[in-house]
């Protein structure tokens, strides 16, 4: 998340205290709709510890949201017009990754999303995360192994994938260097 926060994660717990409380749920409500445990859940949201992207993914999956909106909501950008130092940022504690909200928070079903993956680093996704969305993958530099369920997609810079149905995914930078893409997300 962004910078011009004083604590990013504090943010995080506050949003998903907010996305759960404003729809009338309580944890365990939470917990089975995004099958992360109660005692990790109310960790999170007292914020004791910070999430992997695969536990925030599962979360915004129970939301109807994507990881990305989540950390934009919790950053509460807003306006056409989103720079570059204002762009809500997180960094995924167990795997280094950095993701990169570009596009300003509006009603469009347009989502733009800067990822740098360290070498040698993975990070997956189930399939609910792709339910009520499209993606694009663009490399822009490194070498990016993309699963899509039994399938994976070598890509190389300037490489563009479009996903197929909702399927497990996993993204993996096997290096040498960080592999650096942007993520095209089209709400349906």
């Amino acid at each position: 998340m962004s910078s011009s926060s004083d604590d990013p994660s504090a943010d995080l717990s506050h949003r998903i205290r907010l996305e759960r409380s404003g729809r009338g749920w309580s944890l365990a409500d939470l917990a089975q709709r995004s099958g992360v445990s109660k005692a990790m859940l109310s960790a999170i949201e007292r914020g004791e510890t910070s999430p992997t992207a695969a536990l925030l993914v599962r979360i915004a999956a129970a939301f109807d949201l994507t990881l990305s909106a989540l950390i934009a909501r919790a950053e509460k950008a807003q306006g056409r017009l989103l720079r570059a130092a204002e762009q809500p940022q997180w960094r995924d504690p167990a795997t280094g990754y950095v993701r990169r909200h570009v596009s300003p928070s509006s009603d469009s079903p347009l989502e733009l999303i800067r990822v740098e993956m360290p070498a040698g680093q993975s990070v997956s996704f189930p399939a609910a995360s792709y339910t009520f969305v499209r993606h694009l993958i663009w490399l822009i530099d490194g070498r990016l192994d993309f699963h899509e369920g039994s399938l994976v997609h070598e890509m190389h810079a300037g490489d563009c994938l479009e996903l197929g149905p909702p399927t497990d995914c996993t993204f993996h930078a096997p290096g040498p260097a960080p592999a650096v893409y942007l993520v095209v997300v089209l709400r349906r």
